[in-house]
């Protein structure tokens, strides 16, 4: 090939990746590396945890290169394995379903609009706040689209948890959002 990784399609990257050509790598690397930075900011507490998070999915997608099969976007199947990595991150160093509120919190019903227009800073500033356990179904549901179903088998807790974390992490966002004082818990 002549032309430039930067260039390269998906599988002519993945290919040069799988022989182990070093500038193939960092093109992988350069090309996917923002946005799933933005993934992992999402889910961890800080920009350190975030960068760990980075480090480990592309470690994780080098070592798995070989069985991507090029059925759907090469960047799907890197943010499939980047949201794994990010939650076995978050299982491995916190206490992951920490709780916000008592138990006699109740579930609130609506959705998080407010009467003002909101910056995008502040929403994900907002989010940043919330408990891991809270944050990571918040991302899991509303961003990454995934059933309470699935992040139940994901994350091996009950459909009914799943559902009760993220009216909580709603409530909380809702609050926060809205200026009224909240509870944090630890960072």
């Amino acid at each position: 090939m002549k032309h430039s990784p930067a260039k390269w399609d998906d599988e002519a990257l993945v290919k040069a990746c799988l022989k182990g050509k070093p500038e193939a790598q960092k093109a992988l690397y350069d090309r996917f590396s923002a946005v799933m930075m933005g993934l992992c900011y999402r889910y961890a507490r800080n920009r350190k945890d975030a960068e760990d998070m980075l480090q480990d999915g592309f470690i994780r997608v080098f070592f798995s290169l070989d069985q991507y099969r090029g059925s759907g976007s090469l960047e799907g199947w890197i943010k499939k394995i980047m949201i794994t990595t990010a939650i076995n991150f978050l299982k491995r160093n916190r206490h992951f379903f920490e709780a916000l509120e008592s138990d006699r919190a109740t579930e609130v019903a609506g959705t998080l609009g407010s009467d003002h227009h909101l910056e995008e800073k502040d929403v994900l500033e907002a989010i940043g706040l919330l408990p891991p356990g809270y944050r990571a179904i918040l991302n899991l549901y509303a961003i990454e689209g995934y059933s309470h179903r699935e992040i139940g088998e994901m994350l091996q807790i009950t459909e009914s948890t799943s559902r009760s974390q993220y009216a909580r992490a709603k409530h909380f966002l809702s609050r926060v959002l809205h200026g009224e004082p909240r509870v944090l818990v630890d960072k």
